[in-house]
């Protein structure tokens, strides 16, 4: 086994309290002159008098060492400390929406603040579009129309629209996919609090923040006051070293962790990644490894930011921010360790994510098409990562793959970026090289199924390789549609073979 749970000596958790302390005088007494008559005092002890609440502060008192999150929430919620099982009010730093659960949150905030209400911060804000946006499906297009018109009335500054659907370069603001969107675009960082109306918010926990899905009506609060009731999370530690083999990527490492503790093992924590290969990863693959702590049940998933958070950030914001890192005397409730160097390329047979197996193990398993995209498997790396399998090859696919960029950016990539080693071929030299479909609009497109009409929607009981993040009947369409959750690499492979294949048969 390449991991081992270490329950921690800390826990269960306690909330403790402040004890009131008594002194004993060190002196043994002291004269007070009191006119001509000298009258002997003599101090016995000091008593602190007992305090409903006492602060840290002023009265010296130990604090407990916290983890990362509970330090973002402390903070947030203007307390010293904070505990797990605590209710704090937290203050938000950035609050998305999306064309989904966007027209529902607006709708809640109008009803309980007024029709005529403002949103507690315009430049605090992100409204993406990006779920059904590719369609002719009336009540998808209307959701963005309800999202520009909002916009318009608020002066929100930060909603990425777009208006030509048949074109999507004609849209200089639109974006994609929100959680890669927001990384891009600079609202993810370190030491702050982001929610949204989307379950794989966790995914921006890469950059050191709290950041997690929350729903319609907690958005519309949100929306009005700035703030939302949360309760602090217990915190899992994974701690991964060893060298990342060139056959892995971050997807087969968030697999493992899954198919070790079921998508119930993280239910409500926070999931908390270190070690010397989450050190080694770059900023995409730690995004992938947070997409799916909701996998598994997490509340949030948080990596410490480093040298690697900064230089990302270098240039894409200039708002001031504050990492945190976990105390020394932190309190886990579980440890797990991972030897990366051990793993092998996996795969999530239907239909759970924690459905884990070999991808060598399924060698027999005959597919019908190869998806490439979404939140979790559609940045610019991962594009890259497909194109190197491709690439080493140097055949073609035998079933129908389909490439979705997440965003603009990552399509812009694919069209102009040089993969290392092909002698300064592009992705999309590359896909149409080995018989891929033309690299699709950006979009979350079939990763939840959508409309009918989205972009390789499974309209038929087939078999699919994808690089999304969830693989329940009916997620990318067809109720009897199976899917293997796969790495870019894994999905690259098994679209030259057409059964699920290990990438290390091209890539050694």
């Amino acid at each position: 086994m390449a991991s081992s749970a270490i329950a921690s000596s800390s826990t269960p958790f306690i909330n403790k309290k402040d004890v009131g302390l008594s002194a004993l005088s060190s002196q043994p007494s002291f004269s007070i002159h009191t006119g001509r008559k000298r009258v002997p005092k003599k101090i016995v002890s000091v008593m602190t008098p007992q305090q409903t609440e006492r602060k840290p502060a002023t009265t010296g008192s130990v604090k407990t060492g916290m983890t990362m999150t509970e330090k973002i929430l402390a903070k947030a919620s203007d307390k010293p400390e904070v505990s797990p099982g605590d209710n704090v009010w937290v203050n938000v730093d950035v609050l998305m929406t999306h064309d989904v659960c966007g027209p529902g949150s607006i709708g809640i905030f109008k009803k309980e603040f007024g029709q005529n209400a403002k949103v507690w911060d315009r430049e605090k804000l992100v409204i993406i579009p990006d779920h059904y946006i590719f369609t002719t499906d009336e009540r998808a297009n209307r959701n963005v129309d309800i999202l520009r018109d909002f916009c318009t009335e608020q002066n929100i500054k930060y909603f990425y629209d777009i208006k030509d659907l048949g074109n999507f370069h004609a849209n200089p603001d639109y974006k994609g996919v929100c959680h890669v969107a927001l990384a891009q675009e600079g609202h993810c960082r370190p030491g702050e609090v982001l929610l949204g109306t989307d379950s794989h918010t966790c995914t921006a926990g890469a950059f050191g923040q709290f950041a997690t899905g929350i729903g319609n009506t907690d958005a519309g609060f949100v929306l009005g006051t700035g703030k939302i009731l949360l309760k602090v999370p217990p915190t899992l530690r994974f701690v991964m070293d060893g060298e990342m083999p060139d056959y892995l990527l971050a997807k087969d490492l968030i697999l493992q962790i899954i198919g070790e503790i079921s998508v119930a093992g993280a239910t409500y924590k926070a999931m908390e990644f270190v070690g010397s290969t989450v050190e080694s990863l770059t900023m995409e693959e730690r995004m992938t490894l947070c997409n799916m702590v909701v996998e598994a049940g997490g509340k949030n998933g948080i990596i410490p930011a480093d040298k690697t958070t900064y230089d990302y950030l270098e240039g894409r914001t200039s708002v001031p921010y504050e990492p945190v890192y976990s105390d020394e005397g932190a309190r886990y409730l579980k440890e797990y360790r991972f030897d990366v160097s051990k793993l092998e390329p996996l795969v999530a047979k239907p239909h759970s994510p924690d459905n884990r197996a070999l991808a060598r193990e399924c060698k027999d398993v005959k597919i019908d098409r190869v998806y490439i995209g979404s939140c979790t498997g559609g940045k610019t790396e991962d594009f890259m990562a497909a194109a190197k399998v491709f690439l080493a090859s140097g055949k073609k696919v035998k079933v129908p793959t389909f490439l979705v960029p997440a965003t603009q950016k990552v399509w812009m990539d694919v069209y102009s970026l040089p993969v290392p080693g092909s002698g300064g071929k592009t992705c999309s030299q590359i896909f149409e090289e080995a018989g891929c479909d033309t690299p699709a609009s950006p979009s979350c497109g079939a990763c939840l199924g959508g409309p009918k009409d989205t972009y390789a929607r499974m309209n038929e009981a087939q078999v699919c390789v994808s690089t999304t993040n969830r693989n329940f009947p009916g997620r990318m369409g067809h109720r009897e549609g199976q899917i293997y959750l796969a790495s870019p690499y894994t999905a690259a492979a098994s679209a030259l073979t057409g059964y699920v294949t290990d990438p290390r048969e091209f890539l050694q």
